[in-house]
């Protein structure tokens, strides 16, 4: 097949939602820079934390992972505990274990048809060196990928790609200087592979207008996506967390919307002042931004800027206090935006409080996977 003709096979596989034949608003992606079958094999995804956890992995079952896989999912986002792989943190043994772990976890989902990211991802103690001392970061980054890598190479180079650091938690100008010195490195130890590599500042779409594209062609760019954060992350699991405060909030999030109203009484009376700030915050930029357009439409510019292609790897909905249908209506404008534009995506998460499975029956709940994959709308407001 030409290149030309590989290109417009993934535009069609990336355009396409599951289940629902082409239409004429299909995406037209600009031109890219990485194989179009890796970018199709990324199209869409789900994250698997808490896997490769040591004692505390929790591994999805296989019959889990099956219906997944023919529901139409085609890309698992791995989070690899970056202190467990950097021996500054571990002892060489758990070292060891976390690498058999992996290998093992990338044979299941290979088997099973998956394509995976390895992504490396660091927790309160890197995240902490790596302000403190950059340089020892660094060290630990590249020691790390140096064992990652023995195990990756093992797998075909356009199935099982390389996250380089999941949301670094640094300076922007640090962060340009250190990624494009990591991404030389990982590729000496894996040529051929595809990079994921994301800006500061929580990966947001906001962050891509500081971030130039790496000199390396076979990166995608990741970003996240969890706004309106008063909506994505009410009931928050932590009591000190304002967040905590605010339940059943719906989206979009109206001021003239009886619920939201409701809220703002509630929370006034209860005394929260915080989570009532924020929800007051929230109001005031949704009459601005009420859609997921004008959140994710820095990215929008930075890849017609630079044609690189973007994955939005991380976005989900704390399931505990949203209202469903809202839960609903805004993972479906998330992934519709995605193919709109030809970007891949990876739900966050799998099964736990942003899950998409329904923990009542162990099963992928059907309504989220219709509003992920786009096969049916969710009822408008």
């Amino acid at each position: 097949m030409t290149s030309r003709g590989r290109l417009l096979v993934a535009a069609i596989l990336l355009s396409i939602p599951f289940g629902a034949p082409a239409s004429a608003d299909t995406c037209v992606p600009v031109p890219q820079t990485v194989a179009p079958e890796r970018l199709a094999a990324l199209s869409r995804g789900f994250n698997a934390d808490g896997w490769i956890n040591g004692e505390k992995s929790a591994a999805p079952g296989r019959e889990l992972l099956q219906q997944l896989r023919k529901a139409g999912m085609s890309h698992v986002r791995l989070p690899v505990p970056a202190e467990r792989v950097m021996l500054r943190f571990t002892a060489k043994a758990e070292r060891d274990e976390t690498l058999r772990a992996l290998d093992r976890a990338l044979k299941q989902l290979t088997s099973l048809g998956y394509s995976v990211s390895v992504d490396l991802h660091p927790g309160e103690r890197f995240n902490r060196l790596h302000k403190d001392d950059p340089d020892a970061a660094s060290r630990e980054m590249q020691d790390a990928w140096s064992a990652l890598a023995q195990v990756i190479r093992s797998f075909p180079a356009d199935r099982v790609f390389a996250e380089l650091l999941n949301e670094p938690d640094i300076d922007a100008d640090r962060w340009q200087t250190e990624v494009e010195a990591l991404a030389a490195s990982v590729r000496q130890l894996l040529p051929a592979t595809t990079l994921i590599v994301g800006p500061v500042n929580w990966q947001r779409a906001d962050s891509l207008p500081r971030f130039r594209p790496l000199s390396d062609p076979n990166v995608v760019y990741a970003i996240h996506f969890y706004d309106p954060m008063v909506f994505t992350h009410q009931g928050h699991w932590d009591a000190q967390d304002p967040l905590h405060d605010i339940i059943d909030l719906p989206y979009p999030i109206n001021a003239g919307d009886p619920k939201v109203q409701a809220l703002r009484q509630d929370l006034q009376m209860r005394g929260a002042t915080r989570a009532l700030a924020m929800l007051v915050t929230a109001i005031a930029v949704a009459r601005d931004k009420p859609d997921v357009d004008q959140w994710l439409a820095p990215a929008v510019a930075w890849q017609q800027q630079f044609s690189r292609p973007i994955i939005v790897n991380e976005f989900g909905v704390l399931k505990a206090s949203a209202p469903r249908d809202s839960r609903l209506r805004w993972l479906a404008a998330v992934t519709d935006y995605a193919r709109a534009h030809c970007w891949g995506w990876a739900h966050w998460e799998l099964a736990q409080g942003f899950g998409l499975v329904d923990s009542s029956t162990g099963k992928p709940d059907p309504d989220v996977m219709r509003a992920l994959l786009g096969a049916a709308k969710p009822g408008r407001r």
